[in-house]
């Protein structure tokens, strides 16, 4: 009994630092933007005074918020769509033991290793209007103009601006979801494609009606881990194309900074910021509770 109060004692000591250096550096820095969020402060010295939701009616009035939030909603469903449907093409093509199969498997990932940062900074010079992508079509013989991220043309509320973001995030994101998909691709028991082979079944019927069903908790994670990414996305965006023309690929990310940062409305800011906690919590807080669960279940 006195060995195992001293064992737990020296778990406690262990783990004891970390809980209070999360409920503070964490937990305790929410709940101050959110007081900030309902207090007055609007420039550099603090005023605590209660405002109720008046900050967050007003910001949702603004309309430089109303775009940043169609467009974490089509950057979302198109990187999302993207990265999941390229990372499952590279995994199938893969698992069919292809020559080079580790020189491939490594470009893929290689993005996964560079910082967003990099990431903008390459990608915007590929899509500049007049040094990248444009002038490699010129050369061979194909008048391209098109401004690409200096765009502010729209379809409806979608800025086609976004376009090479989304092509940029999904380069960066589809070598993780390729190793998802060929790590979960040779999971599956042989003895299952076997039968389905026996029973006649085609290729495209074994990959719909067996193997991608047996995918959905691979594809369910995944659209997890990119959905927050997408969410809360800044650096990325900052160095590529920063909030772009009439706010074309601006997000609450950046109008957060620019807000809290550069303007001192930090009410403002801190508004921002708890509405992109709370649609982080709306994709990550449904996910914990179904694996906690069927931990309990197991």
């Amino acid at each position: 009994m006195l060995y195992q109060r001293r064992e737990l004692l020296k778990a406690a000591a262990v783990v004891l630092p970390s809980i209070i250096a999360v409920g503070i550096f964490v937990y305790g820095f929410i709940i101050w933007s959110f007081r900030v969020s309902v207090s007055a402060w609007d420039g550099i010295l603090p005023n605590f005074t209660y405002v109720g939701f008046k900050n967050y009616i007003e910001t949702f009035q603004t309309q430089r918020f109303q775009t940043d939030l169609w467009n974490t909603l089509f950057f979302t469903i198109f990187f999302l769509g993207l990265t999941v449907t390229t990372g499952l093409a590279l995994a199938l093509l893969l698992e069919r033991s292809v020559k080079g199969e580790d020189v491939f498997r490594t470009i893929y990932l290689f993005p996964m290793a560079i910082s967003f940062v990099v990431t903008g900074v390459a990608w915007r010079w590929i899509f500049n209007p007049t040094v990248g992508l444009n002038a490699l079509l010129q050369k061979l013989g194909i008048p391209v103009t098109w401004g690409w991220y200096t765009d502010p043309s729209t379809v409806g509320p979608f800025h086609v601006a976004l376009i090479p973001l989304i092509i940029a995030a999904s380069w960066q994101f589809s070598g993780y979801t390729m190793a998802m998909y060929l790590a979960a691709l040779r999971g599956i028991p042989e003895d299952v494609i076997e039968a389905s082979m026996i029973d006649g079944a085609t290729y495209f019927q074994r990959l719909t009606l067996v193997i991608l069903p047996l995918l959905k908790p691979i594809t369910l994670s995944a659209l997890i881990v990119l959905g927050h990414i997408s969410l809360k996305i800044f650096d990325l965006v900052y160095v590529m194309t920063g909030k772009g023309p009439a706010f074309a690929t601006d997000f609450p990310g950046i109008f957060m900074f620019e807000t809290t940062f550069r303007g001192n409305h930090y009410a403002q800011g801190a508004v921002i910021s708890m509405v992109m906690l709370f649609l982080v919590a709306v994709v990550i807080v449904p996910y914990l509770v179904s694996v906690f669960r069927e931990g309990r279940r197991a």
